[in-house]
């Protein structure tokens, strides 16, 4: 197995991938389908190295002749093998029918599946339905999902979870829940993001050893993120370095009881290497925020002057944290959006914003999906339908960096793809947890990064300290303050 690679593509994409690689590189689609099938079942083994009773559920495309290849694979290493076949037998053509009469010249025929129960099998192996389903799954392929999902035994998706879309990581109706999803040629987008990282299991994948000219044709449609990869932007300073060298942080949030997240927004600025952060909050909380962190410069600030006066220090704003949406948070919105300065735009300010109409460059909006959902002016469902669709229409509609949050975060700059970022866990899923973000990426464009760059990489280090915070510990009870320590760590590589 390869390690996951860096591009995503969509359903469509794929099947590209696969045409160029059989019409224009020469390679037999029979050739492909046999690695296919000896890598899946290479990993069945490696898996489950005491099973000795398969079920292999096969439907009438490429996705079941994938299931006809594993099953003569098993069949032939001395394995208990049932194949049942889901769907009419009169649909498998091509390089499916192929694999089935292989499959059937070692004496091994499927049997037509009319909901037996899975129950006493050790591995189950779901090669029903590739990526090329359009809507709900439908008789008999969902009354075979069903008692695939209702056995005990663990389940091994080949190249996609049957009945999980491709594209956005939702199921059609429903899908199959695997174990382990070993995905080939290129990585589906849908398989990283929404439910799809649940219904997959733990995701392998192979490139059938594709030569690399082949993907060099077809630009992916997103990329993964990673600290790792993206780690290199932070870096040494030098030892006659100074506090002016690395910007000046400003958060504007803090309204009646809701100071404790411009006060997270700011800490974390701080910990991820801001030479300076102001906090503009009101009057009543700034003497409180400057106790419990005396690194903090906190302003007691009650009207657009005086926002404006302490605004001509800063690098960047960032506004939201706890701004609330009375007549002191617009106020303060609209003279943070009208000054000259890099701006991030999070939680009660995107509130806002979604009920003005304004044109802005240079700046980062950081919405979970309900704040996606009033941009839009849509439902959370329809955001988190299509993950990536969405994101798509923020950019296009605010020009703006867009950090579209939960699982699977997303960061899409005008004129670029976009890219997911994987680590994190649904303990970060607390109070405070986006206002720790907000305050990491102005940071980093304090410091001189780009906003494409800063978002990247913030939402990265977030997720990543999310990590480093539970490890040994567990997800449950995670707060908002526990990933400060780790970030501090990350942003020191």
């Amino acid at each position: 197995m390869k390690q996951l690679p860096p591009n995503l593509y969509r359903a469509e994409q794929t099947r590209e991938l696969d045409r160029l690689a059989i019409e224009e590189f020469g390679i037999s689609a029979n050739i492909l389908m046999e690695r296919a099938g000896d890598a899946a079942f290479n990993i069945l083994r490696q898996t489950w190295p005491d099973a000795s009773r398969i079920a292999v559920m096969c439907g009438s495309g490429n996705n079941g002749g994938d299931g006809f290849v594993i099953a003569r694979l098993a069949y032939e290493q001395g394995l208990n093998v049932t194949v049942y076949q889901v769907g009419e037998p009169v649909r498998i053509q091509g390089d499916a029918l192929a694999a089935l009469q292989r499959m059937q010249g070692v004496d091994l025929s499927p049997v037509a599946y009319t909901e037996q129960s899975l129950d006493d099998y050790d591995v189950i192996v779901d090669a029903l339905l590739g990526t090329g389903l359009s809507g709900e799954v439908r008789a008999p392929f969902r009354q075979a999902i069903e008692a695939i999902n209702a056995s005990p035994a663990p389940v091994l998706a080949v190249d996609i979870p049957s009945g999980l879309n491709a594209d956005t990581g939702m199921p059609c109706g429903l899908a199959v829940r695997a174990d382990c999803t070993v995905s080939f040629i290129g990585l589906k987008q849908g398989m990283m993001i929404g439910k799809g990282p649940d219904y997959c299991g733990k995701i392998l994948f192979d490139d059938l050893n594709l030569p690399a000219a082949v993907f060099e044709r077809l630009e992916p449609a997103a990329t993964l993120l990673a600290y790792d990869e993206l780690k290199h932007h932070l870096k040494p300073r030098e030892r006659t370095a100074h506090k002016g060298d690395f910007g000046h942080v400003l958060i504007v949030g803090g309204n009646k009881g809701m100071s404790g997240a411009a006060r997270l927004a700011g800490e974390a600025a701080l910990r991820s290497g801001a030479g300076l952060v102001s906090i503009a909050t009101r009057r009543k909380h700034a003497a409180q925020l400057s106790a419990t962190r005396p690194e903090l410069m906190c302003h007691g600030i009650e009207s657009g002057d005086a926002l404006k006066a302490l605004s001509a220090r800063a690098t960047v704003i960032a506004i939201g944290p706890g701004l609330g949406q009375d007549d002191w948070a617009r106020e303060m919105l609209s003279i943070a959006m009208a000054r000259n300065l890099p701006l991030v735009v999070d939680a009660d300010a995107l509130k806002l914003l979604a009920k003005i109409e304004i044109e802005r460059k240079d700046w980062i909006l950081t919405p979970h999906p309900g704040e996606a959902a009033h941009l839009l002016h849509t439902g959370t469902a329809e955001v988190q339908q299509d993950r990536f669709a969405a994101v798509s229409k923020l950019v296009e509609k605010y020009d703006a960096t867009v950090v579209l949050k939960g699982a699977g975060s997303l960061v899409k700059h005008p004129g670029e793809k976009p890219g997911l970022c994987t680590a994190g866990n649904p303990g970060m899923a607390s109070a405070g947890m986006g206002d720790v973000l907000t305050g990491v990426i102005a940071a980093l464009v304090a410091q001189g990064m780009g906003q494409a760059e800063a978002a990247r990489l913030g939402v990265c280090l977030h997720a990543e300290a999310g990590d480093l915070a539970i490890r040994g510990i567990g997800v449950r009870g995670l707060l908002a303050g526990d990933i400060m320590s780790p970030l501090r760590r990350l942003v020191n590589p």
